[in-house]
């Protein structure tokens, strides 16, 4: 496995979407809808799956000497690295922001989504979305990409929604907590995005296989 992954990360992803994943820092920015940063970082990685389309990257995968199936465990194992790579980022800015920041006015005073683990849930559940729609809809096919990704627009855009939104409802204003006052509850939410993010990532991976295994290239 360690082949087909480096070899998507060597030659299959452009340089574009590591510099992408530096929209990660949009966890810093006070009263916008941080979130957004993490929908730029699928857009990046968006890029680099157009650009090997146009390649003709799937083709020249199935030529090489490995098995169909573990072309599409690479390709999900390196989406999986650069979120990786992003949620590390977006969690260390997160804590930055929690045990250095948090009594800054221009937080204080945000209305919108705070940094904490909550956000860092949301983070997850968007990169699962976007594992299962976009990279699992391109599978259907392995060629077409506009319509998955679009439906993952319209996802994503969804769960950001909800996520600005729920900490509004009086009842759940502690989802919007910059302190550790509900680290108990906060930890729950992020466990549970956590192994929503595993299972639906692998799931949507062996459904893709499969999917592969009877596509005629």
């Amino acid at each position: 496995m360690k082949k087909p992954v480096y070899k998507e990360l060597t030659l299959a992803t452009l340089p574009l979407t590591f510099i992408f994943l530096l929209f990660s820092l949009m966890t810093f920015i006070p009263g916008y809808p941080i979130l957004c940063g993490t929908f730029f970082i699928c857009l990046g990685m968006f890029q680099s799956w157009q650009k090997a389309r146009e390649d003709n990257d799937i083709l020249y995968s199935v030529l090489l000497p490995i098995r169909k199936s573990d072309v599409v465990k690479g390709k999900y194992a390196a989406a999986v690295f650069i979120q990786l790579v992003a949620f590390m980022l977006c969690a260390v800015f997160t804590f930055i922001r929690m045990f250095f920041m948090s009594e800054a006015a221009v937080y204080k005073a945000n209305f919108m989504m705070s940094a904490n683990l909550v956000y860092l849930s949301f983070v997850l559940l968007i990169f699962a979305a976007f594992n299962v729609i976009f990279i699992g809809g391109f599978f259907k096919t392995a060629y077409a990409l506009g319509k998955p990704f679009v439906f993952f627009i319209i996802t994503n855009f969804i769960i950001i929604a909800i996520a600005e939104t729920l900490h509004h409802i009086p009842s759940l204003s502690w989802l919007n907590a910059d302190d550790f006052s509900f680290i108990g509850r906060h930890l729950i939410a992020f466990v549970t995005s956590f192994f929503v993010y595993v299972i639906s990532t692998v799931i949507s991976c062996k459904v893709s296989q499969k999917r592969f295994e009877n596509t005629d290239l």
